[in-house]
């Protein structure tokens, strides 16, 4: 039994992800509620955070916050240096884990499966190709597949967007080989895999309006893939999480490539604060696997620590 009972839970903050932080993090909330803690919402945005803890003073912080600041490192750090125990990654997963091209490093080095990127500036990846298409652009540091394009064969140049002055969004892109086939995500929570959802849309690939907009996309629970390629799908996410340092719960997505008889796996990014509304695909998994969106809360709570 924990021996926290005052949660405060992270919100909001500055990101891209807002709005799907404050649902995350609303969702939590009331779930922590239920379990009986005591529960105070932080937005960051509002206020020095420092300050808003200080006055709050709980026992431990439930980190529902996505992006940048909130999931990149920054907030641990400040949270460490409190000395307040928190939820999901420390510091150095979260750093690691939030920029891509760092990622993919520690994805390589642990000898995971991923394909050929370069990192260059947003202006240099809108002047021309520097890849053979098709291929992907996108921030090196966002989540939630925020500022992503896809540029496919026969397009003449790269979308002008990224050239533009009102770019407002991280000016390292990375470009990286597009693979096709179909999009599985996998979550992992206290190093064990949960199972592995497909995730299909009728938009052009799973960006932010699929993941967030009402019908933009389709969960498939367990997916419908060959046996042998589910086990090597949960094998490499959980290696993913192990590699990154992870800690609590994260959630690692993969593209299955089963065209022209390839049926290969490749590895796309580790998320460490997943999305957490009840209808998210961490607490679908966990649901699968037989804990309620309450109780995985309380989990992740429990889990919580310093020095992570």
């Amino acid at each position: 039994m924990t021996t926290y009972k005052k949660v405060a839970v992270l919100l909001g903050g500055f990101s891209a992800e807002r709005e799907v932080s404050l649902s995350s993090g609303a969702g939590c909330a009331k779930a922590l509620r239920e379990e009986g803690f005591d529960v105070v919402e932080i937005d960051p945005k509002t206020a020095d955070l420092t300050a808003q803890l200080s006055t709050a003073n709980p026992d431990v912080v439930f980190n529902a916050l996505h992006g940048r600041w909130g999931e990149d490192g920054c907030v641990q750090g400040l949270l460490e240096l409190l000395r307040i125990p928190y939820t999901h990654s420390g510091v150095l997963a979260s750093a690691l884990a939030m920029h891509k091209q760092r990622t993919k490093d520690i994805y390589q080095a642990a000898g995971l499966p991923v394909v050929k990127s370069i990192v260059v500036d947003r202006r240099e990846a809108a002047a021309q190709h520097l890849m053979e298409p098709p291929y992907v652009v996108k921030p090196v540091n966002e989540g939630s597949s925020v500022g992503v394009f896809i540029i496919r064969k026969g397009d003449n140049r790269p979308p002008e967007a990224l050239g533009s002055e009102e770019w407002n969004l991280s000016s390292e892109m990375m470009v990286e080989e597009f693979v096709p086939g179909r999009e599985l995500t996998v979550a992992v929570m206290g190093g064990k895999a949960l199972g592995v959802t497909e995730i299909t849309t009728g938009l052009e690939f799973y960006d932010y309006e699929a993941k967030y907009s009402e019908g933009g996309s389709r969960h498939v629970l367990p997916a419908k893939i060959p046996d042998s390629v589910t086990r090597d799908a949960m094998r490499i996410a959980e290696a993913a999480h192990v590699a990154l340092g992870c800690r609590g719960v994260s959630r690692t997505d993969l593209r299955y490539d089963d065209t022209s008889g390839k049926h290969r796996l490749i590895l796309l990014e580790t998320n460490t604060q997943p999305g957490m509304t009840p209808t998210s695909l961490v607490p679908e998994q966990a649901a699968y696997a037989g804990m309620s969106y309450a109780k995985l809360c309380r989990w992740i709570v429990e889990d919580a620590s310093c020095d992570r």
